[in-house]
């Protein structure tokens, strides 16, 4: 029986392929964390390494000796034979020289680069077709002026916020949705952030605990361009003033608070490198950091 061995750089690729349909279709965090450059240089990177090695000689595969091994010889003894095992010496050292057919290097590689193109292709149209890239300019120039407005109110000034769409600033950069200096009249958010803040304002559409999200990360940034720096107490705050944004962008206050409590839920659940934001006992109505004391719904 011929047993066939698979290159680990056919596995790699299919491995490649699998990884970046699971970006595409998969959750929201993975293509924050991810970005999908660095997964095809990554993979460009490992071509051109077996490329060159390739190249550079790459050790050619000697064929199976097939011939009688010496424990054969041992066991069942060739004595007599010597016609035998004279062709048998020469069927040998013919076989013992004899190597694979040299691999093609330069085949291999246009297969890796055909495989990264076709990926980078899918991807790019999948980017057009959906999210915020979909939306024409002259309508995510309109959103993005509604999102500023509505962060002005919660900074209690005039403020901006940009969609991060060259993703130099936020998301995979800074492992965070958003990201605003302490004070500052600016905020830098992800393309998802803007795009899910559009959907729900011009749209009506809801998407769940990512409409939350949005709301919560805008919040957030908000209050620290206003002037509060401590991530736990801003988080709080931004659950709060979530319920206030959310109803003016389209939501009722039953939905807003829903989705708000959701994102609480959630801000429990996430990992030690978040510690930072994790909320204080003092989050709660009535606690010290309730902004309005007054109202007992929280948040």
């Amino acid at each position: 029986m011929v047993e066939t061995r698979r290159s680990p750089w056919l596995w790699l690729r299919v491995g490649l392929v699998g990884f970046v349909l699971a970006w595409i279709l998969g959750p929201r965090g993975l293509r924050d964390s991810v970005p999908i450059l660095v997964v095809f240089l990554v993979a460009l990177g490992l071509e051109v390494h077996f490329f060159v090695s390739a190249v550079r000689g790459g050790q050619a595969a000697r064929a199976p000796d097939r011939g009688p091994q010496p424990v054969d010889r041992e066991w069942y003894g060739f004595d007599g034979l010597a016609d035998d095992e004279d062709e048998e010496a020469d069927w040998d050292d013919e076989s013992r020289t004899a190597v694979a057919p040299r691999a093609r290097p330069l085949r291999s590689f246009a297969v890796g680069l055909a495989v990264i193109g076709a990926l980078v292709a899918v991807t790019a149209l999948v980017d057009r077709s959906t999210g915020w890239a979909s939306i024409p300019g002259d309508r995510r120039s309109e959103a993005v002026t509604r999102i500023s407005g509505e962060a002005s109110r919660i900074a209690g000034k005039p403020v901006a916020i940009r969609c991060d769409e060259g993703r130099d600033y936020v998301g995979a950069v800074q492992h965070a949705d958003g990201v605003a200096v302490v004070g500052g009249d600016l905020a830098i958010v992800t393309p998802e952030i803007c795009d899910d803040l559009y959907r729900l304002a011009f749209e009506h559409q809801t998407n769940g605990s990512r409409t939350g999200r949005a709301l919560a990360v805008l919040a957030h940034e908000s209050w620290h361009l206003r002037g509060v720096a401590d991530e736990s107490t801003v988080e709080c705050y931004a659950l709060q003033s979530g319920v206030q944004l959310g109803q003016r962008l389209g939501l009722s206050e039953a939905r807003a608070r829903q989705l708000m409590r959701q994102q609480r839920v959630e801000n429990a659940l996430r990992g030690a490198d978040t510690l930072a934001y994790r909320l204080t006992s003092e989050c709660r109505d009535g606690g010290e950091l309730d902004l309005d004391p007054a109202d007992s719904s929280f948040p």
